[in-house]
This record gives C-alpha cells, structure tokens and sequence, in this order.
C-alpha cells in the first residue's frame, strides 16, 4: 500500500517536498491550497507596484505536476485537522492521511489593533498585491482631479508601516515610481505635496541583517526623498490618520502594513502544540509537537531543537526550502527503516533591494552592496522561479524596465462578472 502524504500549503516547503518525493512509488501525495497556483512571495510588491504582472511569479499546480501521476491537486481552504481519524476538513470535502504536512506559512499581524486591520493594505498573497496596485492608482488619479491642497496632500501621502526588507523594498520602488513616472505621467498633481513614510519601531531598518546593509538602506532611501521615521510605531488608524506612539498623527489614504506576521490558525491541533507567533513546534524532524505522523514546514513551523537558532529559524524562503527537502529524505528513511536526520539550517545568507542599481547582500562571512549586489540579487531571485517560461520572461521585464524606468501595465482593473445582456 502506498502511503499517502497529505501537504497543505503550496508554498517553497511544500514544492520542494513534493519535488523530492514526486518520482518514489512507495507514496501518493495530494497537495491541497486554496489557490491553484504556486507565488513567490519575494517579488510580490513589483506586481503591487505595477513593475510586473503577477502571471511573471505565478504557475499553476495543476501544469506544474501534470506530469506526475503521483501527485494529486484538491483546491480547498483548511477549516480543521482531526488527528484522532487521521483526516482534514477543508471547506470543498474531507481529505484523509497516513502523514499529513502543514506548510501553510503566514498572515499579517496587526497586533490587535482593528482599525489598522480594517483600514491598512497587507501585502501576502497576489489578491492584496493587485488590490493595492489598485488602490495606489485610483489614489493618483483621485488627487489628480483634486484642487484643495489639504485634501491632495492626503491623498499623496504613502505610509509604511515595517522596515525589514520588504518594507525598504516597497518604499524603494514606490520612491522611484514618483521620481520617474508619477512627474510624466500626472503633470496635474504638485509632487511637493506628495510624503512617503517608512516607519518601524526599533532604531533600525532591515534590523536582522548587517551594519552596512542597515546605513546603505537609511542613505539611499533619505536620497529618494523617503521620510524614514524609527522608534515609533503605528497605533491606530482613524479618520484616515495614521496615529503613531510619539503622539503625532499622518493624514494619509494609504497605509501599507509589512510590520509583522502571525502563523496561520490550524483548528484541531493541541494547544500545547502552538507556540509563539501562532507557529506550531516542532520537534527536530519538523513532526509536530504531541501528535503522530502530523508535520509542520516553512514560516509556519517553530523549531527550538538547533542549538544555533534557540528562538527559532527565521522565516524565510530558504529555511522553507531546506525543511521541505530534509522532510522528503526522512520520509524515504522512514520507509527505508533507517535512521532519520535532524534538520540542520544552512544559512546561505540574506539580501534586499533598495534602488535601482543598488541593493545590499549579506553572506555568512562577508556583505557588500552597490551594482553588484543589485546584479546579484536579479540573479537569485531569477532562479526559483517556477517555470522556464517565468525565468525568461522576468529577465526580458527587468531589462526592459530598469533601462525605461516605465513600466507599462498601470491598469485599473475590477474583475466583475457581468450580469447584463450587453
């Protein structure tokens, strides 16, 4: 009998487990998400900016693994896991499971404030991508109908909220859409109005990362005219004003949040299972926390077991990646009857990009930044894109636009279903 692994989630982990098991006949996998297409999260505020089209990071499953018949795709939102029958209930039908594999990563974290969950952007998934590209675009054409100064200032107005490395990211290339479109494109709208805000709570930007990489992002974000605001944080959102906890306010319509994640609710697990940030723990083979044959991968699983990381991995791709290849080789083992191997991360380093033409990288034992790290991160940032169609394309895109600096797809689009006879 074939055992059958369950993943839910598509993401990095669950890709690359599926890749490292797809060709073994002792298993049958059935991947379950609620999209039917794999993203990839690094690039997801260009297609917020409108620099590329969410199609450029974006594959379905179905075409990706039509070539593997022992791979199955059910798309369906998880509502329980029942670990008593082995089983899953998802909003489209009941999923059962010899291992079951949750990959689902994370969601935004508004620190229980409810008014900055209503009202600010978040930018996970491609739907709050193209929803703030909207958003961004139907602002500029709103202030640039507008007379009154008061009222076009705030529609001008950009705060972001989170400074790691999609925030710099983000206020980068929102910085440069003013700079070299915003001047051409929307001669009516008096750009000396227009503040874009980044705003995190402690003294630096991109925190985790290097000294340099921190004071590269500081100087050449304050060159873009970037308003950068640290040790302060977002409190509230009202009557469209961003309320800081200094005590001063920002008119704006445009609140982005990148400040923090929480992992995914996963019903039916035990509460001891659950841990900080809503990440479920893992012991060091990624097998949940008091249960059996129930595993956790990527951002959305907590391990304390590595000596180097004793709050955890960071969450980011690469760790996703490596869990999910470590858990394919353990599940081989398992069925092998042979030892199974601790996972180990292997920090292969961190990166952001700032501007054009500059970015920063820091790798274990040495950081740069400039043209070169710029060229370094298009470089790896090419390569796990899923799909020979998506690399090439993305490389035509990026050349094409870094040499205009005009991307051409700024359309306002509301995807509605027509009901009429016309």
């Amino acid at each position: 009998m074939k055992k059958h692994i369950l993943i839910v989630g598509g993401g990095f982990a669950g890709i690359n487990l599926i890749k490292s098991l797809k060709n073994d006949k002792r298993f049958k996998i059935t991947l379950v998400d609620k999209n039917n297409y794999h993203f990839f999260p690094p690039l997801i505020y260009q297609v917020a900016t409108s620099f590329i089209e969410a199609s450029n990071i974006s594959y379905p499953f179905r075409k990706l693994f039509s070539n593997d018949k022992h791979v199955k795709f059910h798309m369906g939102s998880l509502l329980k896991v029942n670990p008593e029958n082995k089983t899953i209930e998802t909003d489209t039908g009941n999923l059962n499971y010899d291992y079951l594999v949750l990959a689902l990563g994370t969601e935004s974290n508004f620190f229980g404030m409810e008014n900055v969950k209503k009202c600010a952007l978040p930018m996970k998934n491609i739907e709050e991508a193209l929803y703030l590209r909207n958003h961004i675009l139907l602002t500029l054409e709103e202030a640039a109908r507008n007379k009154d100064i008061k009222e076009a200032e705030k529609l001008q107005n950009i705060v972001i909220a989170g400074g790691g490395p999609t925030g710099v990211e983000l206020a980068g290339m929102l910085a440069e859409m003013g700079k070299y479109i915003a001047q051409k494109e929307y001669p009516e709208i008096k750009l000396g109005l227009s503040n874009l805000y980044l705003i995190d709570a402690l003294p630096t930007l991109l925190s985790p990362m290097s000294q340099l990489a921190q004071e590269t992002a500081y100087e050449k974000l304050k060159e873009l005219g970037v308003k950068i605001l640290l040790n302060v944080s977002v409190k509230d959102y009202t009557d469209h004003k961003v309320i800081l906890s200094d005590g001063t306010s920002i008119e704006t319509e445009t609140l982005i949040w990148t400040s923090g994640v929480i992992g995914k609710e996963i019903p039916g697990l035990p509460e001891e299972s659950i841990g900080k940030g809503r990440r479920v723990l893992v012991d060091a083979y990624n097998k949940v926390e008091g249960t059996a044959n129930i595993y956790a991968l990527g951002d959305l699983s907590l391990m304390l077991a590595e000596e180097k990381f004793p709050k955890g991995h960071p969450q980011l791709a690469q760790v996703a990646i490596q869990q999910g290849k470590n858990l394919a080789a353990n599940f081989k083992r398992i069925e092998d009857g042979k030892v199974l191997e601790q996972f180990r991360y292997n920090d292969k380093g961190s990166m952001a990009i700032i501007s054009k033409y500059n970015a920063v990288v820091d790798l274990p034992k040495h950081s740069f930044n400039g043209f070169i790290a710029w060229l370094t991160w298009l470089f790896i940032h090419i390569i796990p894109l899923v799909g020979f169609k998506n690399k090439i394309q993305m490389a035509m895109d990026w050349f094409r636009l870094f040499i205009t600096n005009n991307p051409s797809i700024r359309l306002i689009l509301f995807p509605k279903r027509n009901t009429g006879n016309g």
